[in-house]
């Protein structure tokens, strides 16, 4: 496995399993990987969750941005092709992305709104925290790049405004 104790009782890591197990996380999209071999365990995740229980030995990958989410029709317009992200607000974090306060209510904004900066656009959910994710600047919400309840990644176009 990838820790043995030594002599002295410290954890001694074989790194090696430790970057192939992050070569997994982030290529099966995984935000945590875990494994185990008797008393021993090794934890692997991204985006700087704290830990929910006693791990000998964790390592964090840095934070890789993703590829961006394809719009759909419903929340894009020809005017802001996919590709095209100048103005775009980024997420500061991974989480879940909502249009609106609460299921039964409107949509922070729609294509088309004018918007002034601090404007609620969207909020980003992270680890059961609701974080009003505010328009940086003020002009024209051109794209709306995520859908309601889509899981986000760091960096990754949320919402363009020109």
């Amino acid at each position: 496995m990838a820790a043995k104790k030594d002599s002295d009782g410290s954890m001694n890591v074989d790194l090696e399993v430790v970057r192939e197990l992050a070569g997994i996380l982030d290529g099966a999209g995984l935000s945590e990987i875990e494994v185990e071999d008797g008393d021993r365990k090794i934890r692997v995740s991204r985006g700087g969750g704290g830990a929910s229980a006693p791990v000998h030995a964790v390592a964090a990958p840095a934070p890789m941005p993703a590829p961006a989410a394809a719009p759909t029709t419903e929340v894009a317009t020809a005017s802001a092709p996919a590709d095209d992200h100048a103005g775009a607000q980024k997420s500061p974090m991974v989480g879940t992305a909502y249009l609106a306060p609460d299921p039964d209510a409107a949509n922070f904004v729609s294509v088309g709104d004018k918007v002034a900066e601090g404007d609620t656009l969207l909020i980003v959910e992270a680890m059961k925290v609701m974080n009003p994710i505010a328009a940086e600047s003020a002009g024209t919400v051109k794209a709306i790049l995520v859908e309601n309840g889509q899981p986000v990644e760091f960096d990754q176009p949320l919402v363009v405004i020109a």
